[in-house]
């Protein structure tokens, strides 16, 4: 059984959540700031379709990425040397999230419907949820976001209009996250695409521990701006480093 969340029902421990489907803990309560940010703080994030009940998770084990041990490989270092693109933070980050929502090939319908939507917009207004952009020739073609808690990033979809424009921005995050100080990206599920971008599972617990170690680090507050100095050289010593 899963705890149904009235309005000030807290959260139950992450670990009470169940094995099948894989870290499902509670249903019910809203997207208020204070709700996603409580649940954040404890490792749990919303995901639920339109019409269901609001779904919380807290799956075992954790798909992160540590940014010191982040390297682009040789074909995507390629790519970010041809610079034919320009990377923004916090520029449009309706545009990023309603791309998100979009759906994808052979699909129907998105989780990211208007409640979502509009959920973390409210926490973007807030300095918490940031996106990451690529634009090439004036247009947004990729990109990512996530809500940043202390030294955590807790990435949330990424999407792109011709290739490598997620990954683009997701280098300049991971090389971004780096530089300013944070410890942990996390990821969530496991996928085959977040694989080759060097991210690993961790225990649940190992997830946890982590969470309570850097969430009450000093948060860099909103909106993000582009860290011109540092980001590329630092793609380029994390490649070359890897060799």
């Amino acid at each position: 059984m899963i705890t149904w969340l009235e309005p000030d029902t807290p959260f139950p421990h992450p670990n009470l959540a169940l094995h099948e489907p894989n870290g499902l803990l509670a249903a019910g309560g809203d997207l208020s700031p204070e709700r996603l940010l409580s649940a954040y703080r404890q490792g749990i994030f919303p995901w639920f379709s339109e019409g269901e009940p609001t779904l919380w998770w807290s799956p075992d084990p954790r798909m992160v990425l540590y940014p010191k041990e982040f390297y682009p490989s040789r074909s995507l270092l390629k790519t970010l040397r041809n610079g034919n693109y320009e990377v923004r933070i916090d520029q449009n980050f309706t545009a990023v999230i309603q791309a998100c929502a979009a759906p994808r090939d052979g699909q129907t319908g998105t989780w990211i419907h208007t409640q979502m939507e509009e959920a973390y917009h409210r926490l973007h207004l807030l300095g918490y949820a940031h996106s990451f952009e690529t634009w090439s020739e004036g247009k947004l073609v990729g990109g990512l976001y996530g809500v940043a808690i202390g030294g955590l990033f807790f990435g949330e979809s990424m999407f792109s209009l011709i290739t490598d424009a997620s990954k683009i921005a997701f280098c300049h995050l991971v090389a971004h996250l780096y530089l300013s100080g944070f410890k942990i990206l996390d990821c969530q599920m496991h996928t085959d695409h977040l694989s080759t971008l060097k991210a690993r599972e961790i225990s649940r617990q190992e997830f946890l521990d982590a969470v309570k170690s850097y969430r009450d680090m000093p948060l860099i507050p909103g909106p993000w701006t582009v860290l011109e100095r540092g980001v590329r050289d630092h793609l380029w010593r994390a490649s070359h480093a890897s060799n």
